[in-house]
C-alpha cells in the first residue's frame, strides 16, 4: 500500500478512510468522480488525493517534567 505524502502510517489511512467511508454511506457526496460504487474504495481514493481534511492532536502524557 502505498501512503499519500501527508499521512504518516497505515494505520491513520485506515481510521481517515474508514471515517470518510461512514460519511459516504450517510448519504454525503463523493468529492471525486469514479466508477466504483463502494463506499470504502471512494473514501479510499478521496484520502489518497487529499480531499479529507484531518487533523493530527498531540497527545499529552504527563511525562513532560521527567
Amino acid at each position: 500500500m502505498e501512503l499519500p505524502n501527508n499521512i504518516d502510517s497505515k494505520f491513520r489511512y485506515i481510521l481517515i478512510s474508514a471515517k470518510r467511508a461512514r460519511q459516504l454511506q450517510s448519504g454525503v457526496r463523493p468529492l471525486v468522480q469514479t466508477q466504483t460504487k463502494k463506499a470504502t474504495k471512494v473514501a479510499q481514493q478521496e484520502v489518497s488525493s487529499g480531499l479529507v481534511p484531518f487533523e493530527v492532536i498531540a497527545v499529552k502524557t504527563g511525562n513532560e517534567n521527567e
